[in-house]
């Protein structure tokens, strides 16, 4: 499967300029977003997808639309693959607000607040890949399968960092990493 990081969103624009959270929920692709969105549908086209996945954030609907629209199939939302709650980014908006701006999708077996109320402790986001792993692996056409996501849910799945409109194969079936570092800069240890 190809597990695809959403295009630029207008926290990571923000956050990446001043490295504060700059208390935007669920939000919006900037206009360079949508430029790595339509960059990846390209780049995908000849991959033979039939299925696409995506997380219920708004960025990954929008970074998942130009791939659905190109290949004519549609998009399947998934809670499962969502970003690790950490942020303000990481509130979502409610299904049935969702619904109106997606009418498309089918959202009905989404909770109305689906995102967790409290910050994701490493081990569960990569549970949430664990689980989401077995899943995959248990489908005879997983080689089929884009999954758009994010910057934590994919560094649980394959121990590897992605910028924004990236992507990389993913083996479902192979074991998972066997390390994964979520903080770059750690304290050293204490003598």
């Amino acid at each position: 499967m190809i597990l695809l990081r959403h295009g630029q969103s207008e926290f990571n624009l923000r956050f990446t300029e001043t490295k504060r959270d700059p208390g935007i929920p669920d939000p919006a692709l900037t206009p360079l977003g949508h430029r790595q969105a339509e960059a990846a549908a390209e780049a995908l086209a000849g991959e033979g997808l039939r299925r696409i996945i995506a997380s219920p954030y708004t960025r990954a609907l929008q970074t998942a639309a130009p791939v659905a629209r190109r290949l004519g199939i549609p998009v399947h939302v998934m809670p499962t693959v969502r970003e690790r709650y950490a942020f303000s980014c990481d509130i979502g908006s409610p299904r049935t607000q969702l619904a109106l701006a997606w009418p498309a999708l089918d959202l009905t077996h989404l909770e109305e607040v689906w995102w967790p109320v409290l910050e994701e402790p490493d081990f569960q986001v990569e549970e949430r890949a664990a689980l989401f792993r077995a899943e995959m692996a248990a489908l005879p056409d997983w080689r089929d399968t884009l999954v758009v996501s994010h910057w934590g849910f994919i560094l649980a799945m394959t121990g590897e960092r992605l910028m924004n409109g990236e992507w990389l194969r993913c083996d479902p079936t192979a074991p998972p990493p066997k390390e994964i570092v979520w903080r770059q800069y750690q304290a050293p240890p204490k003598p």
